[in-house]
Protein backbone atom coordinates (compact mmCIF):
# COMPACT_ATOMS: atom_id res chain seq x y z
CA UNK A 1 0.00 0.00 0.00
CA UNK A 2 1.62 3.53 -0.60
CA UNK A 3 2.23 5.86 2.11
CA UNK A 4 -0.30 7.91 3.69
CA UNK A 5 -0.91 11.22 2.00
CA UNK A 6 -0.10 13.65 5.65
CA UNK A 7 3.41 12.09 5.55
CA UNK A 8 4.78 13.43 2.55
CA UNK A 9 6.58 16.28 2.45
CA UNK A 10 5.65 19.48 1.00
CA UNK A 11 8.40 21.18 -1.19
CA UNK A 12 7.11 23.43 -3.42
CA UNK A 13 3.13 23.01 -2.44
CA UNK A 14 0.89 21.94 0.11
CA UNK A 15 0.40 18.27 -0.58
CA UNK A 16 -2.81 18.33 2.12
CA UNK A 17 -4.60 21.31 0.32
CA UNK A 18 -7.02 20.61 -2.94
CA UNK A 19 -7.93 24.53 -3.54
CA UNK A 20 -7.04 27.55 -1.76
CA UNK A 21 -9.88 29.97 -2.22
CA UNK A 22 -8.67 32.83 -0.22
CA UNK A 23 -5.69 32.87 -2.11
CA UNK A 24 -6.90 32.67 -5.65
CA UNK A 25 -9.24 35.60 -4.25
CA UNK A 26 -6.00 37.37 -3.06
CA UNK A 27 -4.44 36.94 -6.44
CA UNK A 28 -7.28 38.25 -8.06
CA UNK A 29 -7.88 41.32 -6.18
CA UNK A 30 -4.61 42.30 -6.75
CA UNK A 31 -3.81 41.38 -10.08
CA UNK A 32 -0.97 44.20 -10.85
CA UNK A 33 0.85 43.37 -7.88
CA UNK A 34 0.89 39.89 -9.13
CA UNK A 35 1.15 40.16 -12.89
CA UNK A 36 2.99 43.47 -13.64
CA UNK A 37 3.43 43.91 -16.86
CA UNK A 38 0.54 41.38 -17.90
CA UNK A 39 0.46 38.38 -20.08
CA UNK A 40 4.70 38.27 -20.80
CA UNK A 41 4.87 38.05 -16.74
CA UNK A 42 2.41 35.40 -16.38
CA UNK A 43 4.34 33.89 -19.68
CA UNK A 44 7.76 33.66 -17.37
CA UNK A 45 6.12 32.33 -14.36
CA UNK A 46 5.03 29.32 -16.27
CA UNK A 47 8.04 28.87 -17.93
CA UNK A 48 10.14 29.17 -14.77
CA UNK A 49 9.03 25.92 -13.89
CA UNK A 50 10.47 24.23 -16.86
CA UNK A 51 13.17 26.09 -16.62
CA UNK A 52 13.67 24.34 -12.39
CA UNK A 53 13.80 21.02 -14.71
CA UNK A 54 15.78 22.12 -16.80
CA UNK A 55 18.43 23.02 -14.65
CA UNK A 56 18.14 19.92 -12.67
CA UNK A 57 19.06 17.73 -15.82
CA UNK A 58 14.86 16.88 -16.84
CA UNK A 59 13.85 17.47 -20.06
CA UNK A 60 15.45 21.27 -21.46
CA UNK A 61 13.14 21.94 -24.29
CA UNK A 62 9.64 24.46 -23.89
CA UNK A 63 7.93 26.13 -26.74
CA UNK A 64 5.57 28.26 -26.49
CA UNK A 65 2.48 29.48 -28.71
CA UNK A 66 0.69 32.52 -28.92
CA UNK A 67 -2.92 32.01 -30.34
CA UNK A 68 -4.78 34.23 -31.76
CA UNK A 69 -7.22 34.51 -28.97
CA UNK A 70 -4.97 35.64 -26.79
CA UNK A 71 -4.60 32.62 -24.69
CA UNK A 72 -0.90 30.93 -24.68
CA UNK A 73 0.32 27.46 -24.36
CA UNK A 74 3.74 26.49 -22.75
CA UNK A 75 4.91 23.03 -23.06
CA UNK A 76 8.08 21.55 -21.80
CA UNK A 77 9.74 17.84 -22.13
CA UNK A 78 10.93 17.62 -17.98
CA UNK A 79 9.14 14.81 -15.87
CA UNK A 80 5.37 16.25 -15.79
CA UNK A 81 3.71 17.46 -12.38
CA UNK A 82 4.01 15.11 -9.99
CA UNK A 83 0.98 12.55 -9.03
CA UNK A 84 1.01 9.87 -6.81
CA UNK A 85 -1.25 7.17 -5.12
CA UNK A 86 -2.54 7.99 -1.90
CA UNK A 87 -3.43 4.87 1.09
CA UNK A 88 -6.81 4.67 0.26
CA UNK A 89 -5.96 4.05 -3.88
CA UNK A 90 -6.49 7.56 -4.71
CA UNK A 91 -4.88 9.69 -7.85
CA UNK A 92 -3.41 12.66 -6.09
CA UNK A 93 -1.62 15.10 -8.22
CA UNK A 94 -0.10 18.17 -6.73
CA UNK A 95 -2.05 21.13 -6.61
CA UNK A 96 0.48 23.68 -8.06
CA UNK A 97 -2.38 25.80 -9.91
CA UNK A 98 -4.56 25.88 -7.09
CA UNK A 99 -2.61 26.76 -3.62
CA UNK A 100 0.23 28.53 -3.54
CA UNK A 101 3.86 27.88 -3.72
CA UNK A 102 5.19 27.60 -0.78
CA UNK A 103 9.11 28.70 -1.61
CA UNK A 104 7.84 32.24 -3.30
CA UNK A 105 4.44 33.55 -3.00
CA UNK A 106 5.19 34.75 0.68
CA UNK A 107 8.73 35.08 0.65
CA UNK A 108 10.16 38.66 0.29
CA UNK A 109 13.48 37.12 -1.11
CA UNK A 110 11.89 35.32 -3.73
CA UNK A 111 14.03 35.32 -7.18
CA UNK A 112 13.24 37.73 -9.73
CA UNK A 113 11.87 36.53 -13.28
CA UNK A 114 13.77 37.89 -15.84
CA UNK A 115 11.14 40.76 -16.00
CA UNK A 116 13.31 41.82 -12.88
CA UNK A 117 9.50 41.20 -10.92
CA UNK A 118 9.41 38.96 -7.91
CA UNK A 119 8.28 35.22 -9.02
CA UNK A 120 5.29 33.92 -7.10
CA UNK A 121 4.26 30.79 -8.72
CA UNK A 122 1.83 28.62 -11.06
CA UNK A 123 -1.72 29.55 -8.92
CA UNK A 124 -0.76 33.49 -10.11
CA UNK A 125 -1.27 32.11 -13.56
CA UNK A 126 -4.60 30.02 -12.76
CA UNK A 127 -6.08 32.72 -10.54
CA UNK A 128 -6.09 35.21 -13.43
CA UNK A 129 -7.21 33.23 -16.33
CA UNK A 130 -10.47 32.80 -17.16
CA UNK A 131 -9.27 28.84 -18.31
CA UNK A 132 -6.37 27.15 -18.02
CA UNK A 133 -6.35 23.68 -19.27
CA UNK A 134 -3.48 21.38 -17.36
CA UNK A 135 -1.97 18.58 -19.27
CA UNK A 136 0.49 16.57 -17.47
CA UNK A 137 2.41 13.28 -18.72
CA UNK A 138 4.53 10.99 -16.76
CA UNK A 139 5.75 7.29 -17.01
CA UNK A 140 3.31 6.56 -14.23
CA UNK A 141 -0.04 7.86 -16.69
CA UNK A 142 -1.13 11.28 -18.10
CA UNK A 143 -4.13 13.27 -17.93
CA UNK A 144 -5.58 16.19 -18.60
CA UNK A 145 -7.60 19.25 -15.95
CA UNK A 146 -9.79 22.40 -16.70
CA UNK A 147 -9.21 25.33 -14.23
CA UNK A 148 -11.39 28.63 -14.20
CA UNK A 149 -9.66 31.27 -12.23
CA UNK A 150 -7.40 28.58 -10.01
CA UNK A 151 -10.40 26.58 -9.21
CA UNK A 152 -10.76 23.10 -10.98
CA UNK A 153 -13.84 22.17 -12.49
CA UNK A 154 -12.96 18.94 -14.01
CA UNK A 155 -11.81 15.67 -12.50
CA UNK A 156 -8.41 14.30 -13.83
CA UNK A 157 -9.50 13.01 -16.78
CA UNK A 158 -7.21 10.31 -18.55
CA UNK A 159 -5.47 10.55 -21.53
CA UNK A 160 -3.61 8.35 -24.04
CA UNK A 161 -0.09 7.55 -23.88
CA UNK A 162 2.60 8.68 -26.38
CA UNK A 163 5.81 7.43 -24.61
CA UNK A 164 6.67 11.23 -23.67
CA UNK A 165 7.07 13.00 -20.65
CA UNK A 166 6.30 16.66 -19.72
CA UNK A 167 3.64 19.21 -19.12
CA UNK A 168 1.21 21.43 -20.98
CA UNK A 169 -0.21 24.79 -19.79
CA UNK A 170 -2.92 26.23 -21.90
CA UNK A 171 -4.28 29.57 -20.67
CA UNK A 172 -6.53 32.61 -21.58
CA UNK A 173 -5.67 35.72 -19.51
CA UNK A 174 -8.49 37.87 -18.01
CA UNK A 175 -9.72 40.62 -20.48
CA UNK A 176 -8.04 43.28 -18.55
CA UNK A 177 -4.57 41.75 -18.93
CA UNK A 178 -5.38 41.19 -22.43
CA UNK A 179 -6.29 44.06 -23.20
CA UNK A 180 -3.89 46.38 -21.28
CA UNK A 181 -0.76 44.63 -22.06
CA UNK A 182 0.58 42.95 -25.35
CA UNK A 183 3.58 39.82 -25.74
CA UNK A 184 6.16 40.78 -28.39
CA UNK A 185 7.51 37.81 -29.52
CA UNK A 186 10.97 39.81 -29.65
CA UNK A 187 10.90 40.50 -25.70
CA UNK A 188 9.95 37.27 -25.22
CA UNK A 189 12.81 35.30 -26.65
CA UNK A 190 15.10 37.79 -25.06
CA UNK A 191 13.67 37.52 -21.82
CA UNK A 192 13.46 34.07 -21.62
CA UNK A 193 17.55 33.89 -23.13
CA UNK A 194 18.59 34.04 -19.04
CA UNK A 195 17.08 30.43 -18.70
CA UNK A 196 21.01 28.77 -20.39
CA UNK A 197 19.87 25.12 -19.88
CA UNK A 198 16.27 25.51 -21.62
CA UNK A 199 16.28 25.80 -25.23
CA UNK A 200 12.93 27.37 -26.02
CA UNK A 201 11.00 27.85 -29.56
CA UNK A 202 8.26 30.52 -29.65
CA UNK A 203 5.53 30.13 -32.24
CA UNK A 204 3.36 32.88 -32.67
CA UNK A 205 -0.11 32.00 -34.90
CA UNK A 206 -1.46 35.07 -34.16
CA UNK A 207 -0.77 37.08 -37.27
CA UNK A 208 -0.50 40.60 -38.42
Amino acid sequence: MDTPRASWRNTTHDWASTVDLEHLEHIRQNSAAFAPGGILHLILEVVAYAADEAEFGHGGRCQITLYPDGSVAVTDNGRGTDTRIDEHGHIVKKPVMATKDLRFFDNPDAPSLPDTHSRRGMSVVAALSTWLIHTNRRLSGSWTQRYEHGVPITDLRPIAEDLTTGTTVHFLPDEPLRTTSGTESDDLARLTQSWQHLSIEIDDRRGT
